[in-house]
């Protein structure tokens, strides 16, 4: 019935999203999903040309990065697929997915995601460990990197910098600029604090 599976999908996501009213947000995940899946590149993937041409523009598009677990993130490559897609990409983030591998457990800070990231998606996505106390950490530093971007996207009009200052307290980088280190330090602090009040509660 189709040409190719990309205008197939774009057909049939299209119909889904329509069916539901066009809601604000529905993803759509492509067969192509990182730059590695792409022959031979993102900018010269016909299929992901397709994509971009075909979906409807309210649909949001699902991408992963360079690999499917990507080490670091950048601004050209986002660029890149932005172009191709006719659209901001939407993040589905794999830096602490451990569902491929149980041995794997990353405790590390959110980090390799390139400073003003944030203006140049649509969305970000986190897939954390499986184990969910494991994910204290991703959570805390990914929460203290989306501060450090909104701080480093406001306007310098009073109603923007209300609205920063109401995210979060004042602890961290002074000058708005992401540190893995010290958002590290600081989830490890928090947890700490966490952990104790736990055994607190539980009488022990």
């Amino acid at each position: 019935v189709f040409p190719s599976l990309a205008q197939a999908q774009a057909s049939v996501a299209n119909e889904v999203y329509q069916e539901l009213g066009q809601p604000s947000v529905f993803l759509f995940c492509p067969t192509e999903y990182c730059s590695s899946l792409c022959s031979p590149s993102p900018s010269q993937s016909c299929y992901l040309q397709t994509i971009g041409q075909e979906l409807l523009p309210g649909i949001g598009v699902i991408w992963t990065g360079p690999k499917v677990v990507s080490q670091e993130l950048s601004a050209v490559l986002l660029e890149e697929v932005e172009a191709v897609l006719r659209r901001r990409p939407v993040i589905w983030d794999n830096l602490y997915a451990n569902d491929y591998d149980c041995r794997r457990v990353f405790l590390g800070p959110y980090m390799g995601r390139a400073p003003g990231l944030m203006s140049r998606l649509h969305g970000l996505l986190l897939n954390p460990n499986c184990e969910l106390q494991a994910n204290f950490i991703p959570i805390h530093t990914l929460g203290t990197w989306f501060r450090s971007e909104l701080q480093s996207c406001a306007h310098p009009d009073h109603a923007g910098m209300e609205a920063v200052a109401a995210l979060g307290d004042s602890r961290g980088a002074q000058d708005g600029s992401y540190s893995p280190q010290e958002a590290l330090e600081l989830a490890l602090h928090d947890w700490v604090a966490e952990i104790n009040q736990q055994a607190l509660e539980l009488g022990r």
